[in-house]
């Protein structure tokens, strides 16, 4: 063999080493034999069509054109991967140790991307309830549930007593709104979308799960979890569901809306003295108004319909902007903290409280007590149970419809309407009104306490908020219909035949008779 002979068959053979198809598939010593007489011919070389990557055409070439191919081929996009790991070829996966896997984190990119959690004006209404499984594989389950329980207890006496003591702050004369409870829903539904937005309270870094324990878990030193576990994650907090179900869902009721809208379009709305000559009256009373004509019945019920939407809408997203305005300087609650710390004396602290409300029921320290707040506590954790388990059960039954909250909301309404009939007539063999003065504290309690917690309006706003457009207006028209058709049946049937008497017990703030 000549030397120009041998300087073309190193040359050919330094070409096979670098062209892509050796570089991407596994060729055995028999093929590149195969290979190298008919690329070592003498004759003239004709042009070849290899496979490179991105499907191009490479001509081969001799001498001084190669560099330049060879900074062209470099160019060129790398080899499609074989999609079986098997039958990967070892070059491949040199290479594939060689360099480093990219990293897929959602804080990386834009709230747009597939990692990022979906703002919240457009979230599913499965996005605003809570996960147990998240936390049931390292927790023994007894105990999340115990936890959870507490919570829900604990903070549904905090709701309960939020809102009727901004009904009676809200009640006086010259008010602008004659139904106190709308602050309350607004409050809550503040607090609601506060906490569904809020990324920093609970907000976790990596965590070391390899402990059977969620107590004995330790905090490592790295970034931050992403926006979407984070939020996943909250919903199954313990202290995140006792704030928000708990606390925001008790101190909204949707009930009481109910009632006062239907209170309002029978002209029966209680309404402070605003004029010094209403207190010239032998009997001052809030509940006595003048006839009006029917259109103006209609007026005051659409009044309160609406005014308690848009605020309770208009608090929802406030409350979210908040937590947004909020996220830099909001404080993170240890893990470790909440679970050594916090779930232990929540759950002496919740239940030492409903026993205490019992007993105070039982042996009050004043009477008129009963019908103002303990009687309200006694039944508060009731209904919040009730609520949250109904609400965990049936709402994703229908996706486009959140079924638990609606039937609570609608038990609920029926309750109240019952309970406020029988407070208002004569009933049981003495013929007292509301069965006595006990009897009317006992069923002001369950409508304050039992179904003010039963029923929410800080969940309904933030499901109608995250539901699709025509879901959403299907959702809150079938909400705000039912109930009205409800109430029409259960309290104007009494309130259009026998009418109402008034109470003998104290019913909180329609009794507040001086500002």
């Amino acid at each position: 063999m000549s030397t120009a002979d041998e300087m073309r068959l190193r040359e050919n053979i330094g070409e096979l080493t670098t062209t892509s198809p050796l570089s991407s598939h596994d060729y055995s010593p028999l093929e590149i034999g195969q290979a190298r007489p008919q690329q070592i011919s003498p004759q003239t070389e004709p042009e070849t069509k290899s496979p490179v990557p991105g499907g191009a055409v490479r001509r081969r070439t001799s001498g001084r054109e190669r560099q330049s191919d060879i900074l062209e081929s470099e160019t060129l996009s790398p080899p499609e991967q074989p999609s079986d790991p098997s039958g990967m070829s070892t070059a491949t996966a040199n290479r594939g140790t060689r360099e480093a896997p990219r990293s897929v984190d959602p804080d990386d990119g834009d709230d747009e991307d597939a990692g990022a959690p979906a703002t919240f004006t457009s979230r599913r209404p499965a996005d605003l309830t809570f996960d147990r499984d998240l936390v049931a594989s390292t927790t023994p389950r007894w105990l999340v549930e115990l936890y959870t329980i507490s919570y829900l207890i604990f903070f549904s006496f905090l709701g309960t007593l939020a809102r009727l003591g901004l009904q009676w702050l809200t009640f006086y004369p010259g008010t602008p709104i004659l139904t106190p409870v709308i602050w309350a829903n607004f409050a809550g539904s503040l607090c609601m979308g506060y906490l569904a937005e809020d990324e920093g309270l609970f907000r976790e870094k990596n965590v070391d799960r390899s402990s059977t324990h969620e107590s004995e878990k330790v905090e490592k030193d790295g970034p931050e979890l992403g926006k979407a576990e984070q939020m996943k994650r909250k919903k199954a907090v313990p202290l995140y569901i006792g704030l928000a179900t708990g606390f925001c869902g008790s101190l909204t009721s949707f009930s009481s809306f109910a009632r006062d809208a239907f209170l309002a379009l029978s002209n029966s709305l209680p309404s402070p003295l605003d004029h010094p000559a209403d207190y010239s009256a032998s009997t001052l009373s809030t509940s006595t108004t003048v006839s009006r004509n029917g259109g103006y019945s209609f007026e005051a019920w659409a009044a309160v319909v609406i005014s308690t939407l848009a605020l309770s809408l208009g608090g929802l997203l406030i409350g979210a902007h908040l937590a947004s305005f909020l996220e830099s300087v909001t404080p993170r609650i240890h893990t470790s903290v909440t679970w050594k710390v916090i779930n232990p004396i929540i759950v002496f602290l919740a239940w030492g409280c409903w026993l205490g409300a019992v007993f105070l029921a039982i042996w009050p320290v004043r009477e008129t007590w009963r019908g103002e707040a303990v009687f309200a506590l006694v039944f508060a954790p009731l209904g919040c149970l009730l609520r949250f388990y109904a609400s965990a059960k049936l709402n994703g039954l229908v996706p486009a419809f959140p079924l638990g909250t609606f039937t609570v909301n609608m038990l609920g309404t029926a309750i109240e309407g019952m309970c406020y009939d029988i407070q208002h007539v004569r009933v049981g063999v003495m013929g007292m009104v509301g069965g006595g003065r006990v009897g009317c504290q006992v069923l002001q309690g369950v409508q304050d306490g039992f179904c003010g917690c039963l029923t929410t309006i800080s969940t309904w706003v933030a499901e109608i908020n995250s539901l699709r457009r025509k879901h959403g207006y299907g959702y809150a028209f079938a909400s705000v219909l039912g109930s009205l058709c409800l109430m029409v049946v259960i309290m104007g049937s009494v309130r259009w035949t026998v009418g109402y008497s008034a109470t003998v017990c104290d019913t909180g703030y329609p009794n507040k008779i001086y500002g």
